[in-house]
């Protein structure tokens, strides 16, 4: 006689492991505020500074594709932390994310430093980290 394949529910799942349907909040909250944070530096540093980036990573349409990775960064990035349209809004911002990757990381490396403009002779980056500023 073949034994049955084991099959467990939702609601045994549940019982052993009740607060696994909470595990991807903090995921999707690190997630949403990193391309928050990105899309607000963009937007600090002025959207045509970006463009300039991309012009010179000869990417089309530098001022829309700007604008554009703004948005999706701020306000997907905004879905993602609160839940809200997560499915729809994660094809953009893989998109951003592989152009990222293929056009800026691939060729110049995975590290923190900052990307400060790409000229004729390659990139030019910054100081590594984030930059403090004082309130006093």
């Amino acid at each position: 006689m073949a034994k049955k394949p084991l099959r467990s529910s939702p609601l045994k799942l549940l019982s052993r492991f009740p607060f696994a349907p909470w595990a991807p909040i903090p995921l999707r909250l690190i997630e949403g505020y990193g391309f928050m944070n990105h899309g607000f530096a963009k937007l600090a540093r002025g959207s045509d500074a970006f463009a300039i980036i991309l012009h010179a990573l000869a990417i089309p349409a530098s001022h829309f594709m700007a604008w554009s990775t703004i948005l999706i960064e701020v306000f997907g990035g905004l879905a993602v932390f609160l839940g809200a349209f997560v499915t729809l809004v994660s094809v953009p911002m893989a998109a951003l994310l592989l152009v990222a990757m293929f056009t800026v990381h691939l060729p110049y490396g995975f590290s923190s430093i900052k990307l400060k403009a790409v000229t004729s002779e390659g990139a030019q980056f910054g100081l590594p980290g984030m930059k403090r500023t004082s309130f006093t």
